[in-house]
């Protein structure tokens, strides 16, 4: 498989206002932005979207004016991947795979993980935004193939010792 058949995908979080520089550059190259939530400010999805074209979902966070058209939820299909969007994954209130979902994606805890539940891929890119207590600061990396996803999460800087 060559790499013109691969759908590369930023998956940014909790921005919380905050652009940083290096997650701008973490970016570069992506077709497509997906935000997961408390982004801060519409600035940030204007930032972004001079990068790539930005898909955007609200977070408890996001409760001013200009974060009223966006949805709480979200679900998009790319590549023949159907893909979910929420905020808070604690808020899923159905059963990803039995609704077809094969990927999950969302933010709030500021923590990146991805993990396989029951075949479908639940990705957190974690934190973009100002640091919170001593996590990571990250974006991630979604590729779509063949019709199947694979995500690496991109630590943009370390968490600090303690």
């Amino acid at each position: 498989m060559n790499m013109m058949d691969t759908i590369r995908i930023g998956l940014i979080s909790d921005t919380h206002g905050l652009l940083r520089p290096e997650a701008a550059q973490a970016l570069q190259g992506v077709e497509c932005i997906i935000h997961t939530g408390d982004i801060g400010s519409p600035q940030i999805l204007e930032q972004l979207g001079d990068i790539a074209p930005v898909v955007a979902v609200r977070g408890n966070n996001d409760k001013i004016d200009w974060a009223e058209p966006l949805a709480a939820t979200q679900k998009i299909e790319i590549g023949g991947v159907s893909i979910y969007l929420l905020h808070d994954v604690n808020e899923l209130d159905f059963d990803p795979q039995a609704a077809g979902c094969q990927v999950v994606i969302s933010g709030h805890s500021h923590r990146p993980s991805i993990e396989t539940q029951n075949g479908v891929l639940f990705i957190n890119p974690g934190s973009a935004g100002p640091r919170r207590f001593k996590l990571p600061v990250s974006v991630a990396i979604l590729d779509i193939a063949d019709g199947k996803a694979n995500a690496e999460i991109k630590l943009l800087c370390q968490p600090q010792g303690g």
